[in-house]
């Protein structure tokens, strides 16, 4: 306590506590003065949000050169005191200083940018915030069905992007691929099923010869080796346990995936019901006895 007091009582550390004190005042002071005249003459929200981040790490950087010079007088001081913790600064600080590299290659290397949205630790999201030690997210899916918000923030340390697998949904190519597959009876046909779901895509299935389209898929070819050749909706067929499976394969835009595969379905539905030769498939047990043929399945037990 006595080397403490001792330690305060000196005029030297006093007059930097007071410079210390002055240096965050001002800049607390400049901060708010710069963010209240960019308030004013920024009408974009994004636009002000990216000023307020930058505004932030501006000052800081200059926070900590200001309090570097009042306190260690220059880098020779700097150099001697982190050489005399790196030790514990490694060992106690190392979460941190991991986030901070993380910040560090997000900034630099894009991985994702705000706006993006990203899958990472088997979370999935829209990135709406970076800061220095960890990212935020606007979560999707979870117990909501599709690719549609839940409404919870998600907040990341930025160190996972160096252990954590990370999928970006939208960088380079704002499109995904999306299946509907329809699954009919044996006895249904199977042509007029393929057909129908043909029918479904072609009407709400966005169109891959609009011009913006083909911008991203030049756009990502010219950033990484994506190479589409047929981007047109298809259909595949295979046999299943129980009948027939047509799954029907199409590009659409990440964040209408849902809307289009509604919209996709009801055609589906409509054109089902009003084609006789084609019915729903779903589990059924067959079973043979004195030559008649029983069924059993969801809508209970039927001779056939």
């Amino acid at each position: 306590m006595d080397a403490i007091a001792e330690w305060f009582s000196n005029g030297a550390v006093t007059g930097r506590a007071v410079l210390t004190v002055v240096l965050v005042a001002i800049l607390v002071v400049v901060r708010w003065l710069v963010l209240r005249a960019a308030h004013g003459r920024v009408d974009s929200g994004a636009v002000y949000f990216r000023t307020k981040k930058w505004i932030g790490y501006t000052v800081t950087v200059v926070g900590v050169l200001g309090l570097t010079r009042i306190w260690f007088g220059g880098t020779g001081g700097v150099g001697t005191y982190l050489g005399i913790l790196s030790a514990g600064i490694a060992i106690a600080l190392a979460n941190v200083l991991e986030n901070l590299a993380g910040w560090v290659f997000i900034m630099t290397r894009r991985p994702f940018r705000v706006g993006d949205r990203i899958e990472i630790e088997g979370r999935s999201g829209d990135v709406v915030d970076i800061r220095a030690f960890r990212f935020s997210m606007l979560e999707i899916g979870n117990w909501v069905a599709a690719d549609q918000s839940t409404g919870r923030l998600i907040h990341v340390p930025n160190g996972k992007v160096f252990t954590q697998q990370l999928s970006n949904y939208t960088e380079g190519f704002p499109y995904i691929w999306d299946e509907v597959t329809l699954r009919v009876t044996f006895e249904s046909d199977w042509r007029a099923a393929e057909r129908v779901v043909r029918d479904a895509l072609a009407a709400h299935a966005p169109d891959t010869e609009d011009e913006a389209v083909t911008d991203a898929i030049r756009e990502a070819g010219h950033q990484y080796l994506i190479r589409y050749r047929h981007l047109t909706p298809t259909t595949y067929l295979r046999v299943m346990e129980y009948g027939v499976e047509i799954a029907g394969r199409y590009l659409v835009g990440v964040r209408t995936r849902r809307s289009v595969a509604d919209a996709v379905w009801r055609s589906v539905v409509e054109s089902v019901r009003a084609e006789p030769s084609v019915e729903f498939a779903y589990p059924t047990t067959r079973m043979i006895a004195d030559g008649t043929l029983w069924t059993q399945g969801g809508g209970g037990e039927s001779q056939v």
